[in-house]
């Protein structure tokens, strides 16, 4: 029975791991001559190529998904059946680097891709241009191992939590697919933004500033109206803007992190 925790765990991992199959299959997909179709960047004219991310990454959106929900019950599982344990904690944080840290890492990959591929000999380009990519990983990697060893983190965390940063990653493939602004494809088909997001949520995670955490110690309103507000934002920028309520969410929960008394 003490093993049902890290089970619930590995489950997290496991979802990480098939969330990575769905978004390394099948890779770019050049489509020629299609006349029919009308999308951003135009392939309406004859012999264009146009070259798309598989739709596969939704379903690798799903699972970062659920992986998420694994790793946030996975804790109250362990404390509500008296069987939290240090093989526990370094479980929690080996799932979450596979799930939140790898995973994500290659969705900017194929994003990268894409990106050089619109322009001419953009499928040649060198995977040099591709590998700040995994930046984002190595940033959450070196931030779960600096949380393992810190025991000040009780009622906040230093820097940005990693699922976090994996879930709103995870958003852009739907934003890409789902949202009905040409500016918002137009931005996501470009390197240099996704350039500028693994710079910056690559220092958010290393960084040592306090960010809220979701704590349930010592419960108060006060502790509790931040997360109040992110709910309020997540759930009416959703009717409006869809899947990109998620990173205004995160650009929400950073702006209250900062401002907020920890």
């Amino acid at each position: 029975m003490k093993q049902i925790p890290n089970i619930i765990t590995l489950l997290n991992l496991f979802f990480g791991c098939i969330a990575i199959v769905y978004i390394l299959q099948p890779g770019l997909v050049p489509l020629y001559n299609a006349d029919e179709l009308t999308l951003t960047p135009d392939v309406t004219a004859l012999g264009t190529q146009y070259v798309s991310i598989p739709q596969q990454m939704f379903m690798a959106s799903l699972f970062i998904g659920l992986a998420a929900v694994v790793d946030f019950f996975d804790g109250f599982v362990a404390r509500w059946m008296k069987a939290a344990s240090p093989i526990g904690v370094q479980l929690d944080s080996l799932a979450d680097v596979v799930s939140f840290g790898v995973a994500p890492s290659l969705i900017i990959y194929q994003f990268l891709r894409l990106s050089f591929a619109q322009h001419e000999d953009g499928l040649d380009a060198s995977t040099l241009f591709l590998m700040p990519a995994f930046m984002v990983a190595c940033a959450g990697a070196y931030r779960l191992a600096r949380f393992n060893i810190d025991t000040a983190q009780t009622t906040y965390f230093k820097g940005v939590p990693i699922p976090a940063n994996g879930l709103v990653i995870a958003a852009f493939p739907l934003i890409y697919w789902t949202n009905d602004y040409a500016i918002v494809t137009q931005i996501l088909i470009s390197p240099w933004f996704w350039y500028a997001l693994i710079v910056i949520l690559s220092w958010l995670m290393v960084s040592t500033r306090p960010m809220l955490a979701l704590k349930f110690k010592g419960v108060t309103v006060q502790k509790f109206m931040p997360f109040i507000i992110i709910a309020a934002v997540a759930i009416i920028s959703a009717f409006f803007i869809h899947w990109l309520a998620v990173p205004l969410s995160f650009l929400v929960y950073v702006i209250l992190s900062l401002l907020h008394k920890q």
